[in-house]
């Protein structure tokens, strides 16, 4: 079994930044993305550094895991009421299923998965203790998932394949659809621009 390494003490907003600085310096390998997007066949052609993969991708899973917990809290909190607390629960299981995917890259990469941290440390990070109503609770989350759509997207020009590229516009189309229903739970109005994410 893998060994399991503590997450680094970061905020979000930082993360995603630092997330994105890294992907600017040293980006994922064809051979992580190739393994990320199950295509085990066309990751035993590519090279890489394969801890360097591990890093990049345990900064992502770290994000995944925040996002996981900031719901929990939100469902937690008895702030958010039916039907919304459904949709909550709902894009908790989507990021699960994105750290589930992370989490088997890293290993099959020979790396260690870092663990999350305690629901304390993110609530802290989080600010969860400002959180006073339903509208506080959607727009935490609003601003976690827009967040998370434009640190995908910031990924996706990093890759020469389309094909490789996918696996991240897939990840980022998940985040942007959970930012547009938050959005409409809000009754917000959408960007009147086009491009409005990714910028």
């Amino acid at each position: 079994m893998s060994q399991i390494v503590k997450a680094p003490d970061v905020r979000l907003v930082p993360a995603r930044r630092r997330f994105l600085g890294t992907l600017g310096t040293a980006t994922l390998s064809a051979t992580a993305v190739a393994i990320l997007a199950g295509c085990e066949r066309m990751a035993t052609a590519q090279g890489g550094s394969a801890a360097n993969d591990v890093q990049i991708l345990n900064v992502a899973l770290g994000l995944e895991q925040e996002a996981i917990t900031a719901y929990q809290l939100g469902a937690e909190s008895g702030l958010l009421q039916k039907p919304v607390l459904d949709v909550a629960v709902a894009f908790q299981s989507h990021h699960k299923e994105h750290a589930g995917a992370l989490e088997a890259t890293i290993r099959k990469l020979g790396g260690a998965p870092v663990a999350p941290k305690s629901k304390d440390e993110y609530a802290r990070a989080l600010n969860a203790a400002s959180l006073r109503n339903q509208t506080d609770v959607l727009k935490l989350a609003q601003r976690l998932e827009r967040g998370a759509a434009n640190a995908y997207i910031g990924v996706i020009p990093s890759f020469g394949s389309k094909d490789l590229a996918k696996v991240a516009a897939r990840l980022a189309a998940d985040e942007t659809m959970h930012w547009t229903a938050l959005t409409s739970a809000l009754a917000e109005p959408l960007p009147k621009g086009a491009l409005s994410f990714g910028g």
